[in-house]
């Protein structure tokens, strides 16, 4: 028996939608406006700048940002035509490739940090209390680790 969602929750499920599209395009926008990167570009060359040796294997990279294997090659394709990013084959195995945030990569991801912190500030937090924010960050903890586990049981 399906569990239609009543009134209340069918307004709140839209204006989350809602706002998940239009707070990734506001941040897009900013980032490509200001420092010519995607959103998606922003959260690789974060991810690679908080790794160790700022190096990720590619699969790794694609999971951790959530994109298709396809999407993000991709995207390091342009990012390694910008300089920011260099790839080689890792040494563990010789199969796999490394995406290796280069010194040009780290000065991008310096200069557009601050468009991207503001966006998040004024788009997000400044429109919450710090108390619906903390209920907002722990409701989607909770819902990442649902998802993140049906994932994990379904590979």
């Amino acid at each position: 028996m399906t569990r239609w969602l009543n009134e209340e929750e069918q307004r709140h499920w839209r204006a989350y939608i809602t706002m998940v599209a239009l707070l990734q395009e506001r941040l897009g926008q900013e980032l490509q406006r200001a420092h010519e990167l995607s959103i998606q570009d922003y959260e690789i060359l974060v991810r690679l700048s908080e790794s160790a040796n700022h190096s990720i294997r590619m699969s790794e990279l694609a999971d951790l940002t959530q994109a298709s294997r396809s999407r993000l090659t991709h995207q390091i394709d342009r990012l390694e035509r910008l300089g920011y990013i260099r790839r080689e084959r890792a040494a563990s195995d010789n199969r796999g490739r490394l995406a290796i945030l280069t010194d040009e990569g780290m000065a991008a991801l310096v200069a557009a940090a601050p468009t991207h912190v503001e966006g998040v500030r004024t788009h997000l937090l400044d429109q919450l209390s710090p108390d619906q924010f903390r209920e907002f960050g722990i409701a989607s903890a909770a819902i990442a680790a649902h998802l993140s586990e049906l994932k994990a049981s379904e590979s």
